[in-house]
């Protein structure tokens, strides 16, 4: 008896241990921004300060087109190679982000360029380059690299975003004036939206999927459209700011648009002038968007990134919100803005000469969240009053 009751006695006290250890604080959540530049990848710290706190060594990948990662399955994804056309074929790497190990590398007979994953990480879903006019987008299965379909989307197939919900793929085409969006169950274009001003850029859309907001070749400013109906509703240019196409240089002068976690606020890059702007959009579509701030860059958009081995080496732009919405990152200027201040607080010297980055993440020890390279809506239910 006196050994059943230490018995006894001992699963008691463990029991205790492990209901208080379950009930001690929270494990904290490190927010970390990945800048993805040729050949190396730099990991920053956002609450600390956004101190480097990693590197990770990846030498293969050269010419970077994109990058992707899935918090479900731990993974890191980064397009690189040709991006279709004369620039050749292209390729993938996967990354094991918790065993800091590469999984395996496929190479591909068409290009690549800037791909989507879906929320349980099941799915790829990769263009085959903004070189490529009468391209696709792969689909490709996430854990092996093999394509097991494809999307006939917008010519120069380009950009790409997957729906929170994982039910749609947004298809951005570097030659088109429709973005297209596919259903993810049967891989069938079922919605256009447009047309557009020709030449879709980066873009972005709202968590309720019923807002796009889409930049284009040759065009300072932006445009919003009703995914719903697929019509366009605003045309919107920087007041006050001139752009001249034959002095710029660049197709694209806004090359980057991000729309806060809470979608209230939009930000779009204003590369001829070096700033970025910031447009009230709380009220879209019932009204259009109203500029409240014009945040000047502390580096301008101008120059070559380097090391780049990409036949897009010039600097572009682009913009991604962190997941709490406080900071906008500038690729290719370096820039962190501080979205409660509306300026920039630091700049990143490899984020100078890139314009791949995400944020992931982390808790206990696993990846538990992550951005797109842009930056997307995260409301999905109706807010009373919009």
């Amino acid at each position: 008896m006196a050994r059943l009751g230490a018995l006894i006695a001992g699963l008691v006290a463990a029991a205790s241990l492990v209901s208080s250890v379950g009930s001690g604080a929270p494990v904290p959540t490190r927010h970390l921004e990945y800048v993805v530049r040729d050949g190396e990848t730099f990991v920053y710290d956002i609450d600390r300060g956004h101190r480097l706190v990693q590197t990770i060594d990846l030498p293969q990948t050269k010419a970077i087109r994109g990058v992707m990662a899935s918090p479900a399955t731990h993974m890191l994804y980064i397009s690189y190679g040709g991006d279709g056309g004369s620039e050749g074929h292209g390729s993938m790497l996967k990354y094991d982000l918790v065993a800091r190990r590469v999984v395996w590398t496929r190479s591909y007979s068409t290009g690549v360029d800037s791909g989507a994953i879906t929320p349980n990480g099941r799915t790829i879903y990769l263009p085959t380059g903004e070189n490529d006019h009468g391209g696709h987008w792969d689909v490709i299965d996430a854990r092996t690299g093999a394509v097991k379909g494809e999307i006939d989307g917008g010519s120069g197939p380009h950009n790409t975003i997957v729906s929170r919900n994982g039910r749609h793929v947004y298809l951005g085409g570097h030659d088109a004036d429709y973005l297209e969006v596919a259903d993810t169950r049967t891989n069938k274009v079922v919605k256009r939206i447009g047309p557009l001003k020709r030449g879709i850029r980066p873009f972005t859309i709202n968590g309720r999927e019923t807002l796009a907001y889409t930049t284009a070749t040759g065009f300072l400013g932006f445009q919003v459209s009703s995914i719903v109906t697929g019509k366009v509703l605003y045309t919107v240019s920087p007041q006050g700011f001139p752009y001249d196409p034959k002095s710029f240089g660049l197709s694209t002068p806004s090359h980057g648009i991000s729309l806060s976690p809470d979608e209230r606020q939009l930000y779009v890059l204003d590369a001829a002038n070096n700033y970025v702007h910031v447009y009230d959009v709380n009220h879209v579509p019932a009204k259009a968007p109203r500029k409240i701030a014009d945040i000047k860059l502390t580096k301008p958009i101008s120059g070559q990134d380097s090391p780049c081995a990409s036949d897009l080496c010039a600097r572009f732009g682009w913009l991604q919100h962190s997941t709490s919405g406080r900071y906008v990152y500038v690729g290719d200027s370096g820039d962190v803005i501080d979205t409660v201040a509306r300026r920039s607080v630091a700049n990143l010297e490899p984020l100078h000469n890139t314009r791949k980055m995400i944020e992931i993440d982390w808790r206990g020890g696993v990846p538990v969240f992550t951005t797109s390279r842009i930056g997307v809506g995260r409301v999905t239910r109706k807010r009373s009053g919009a």
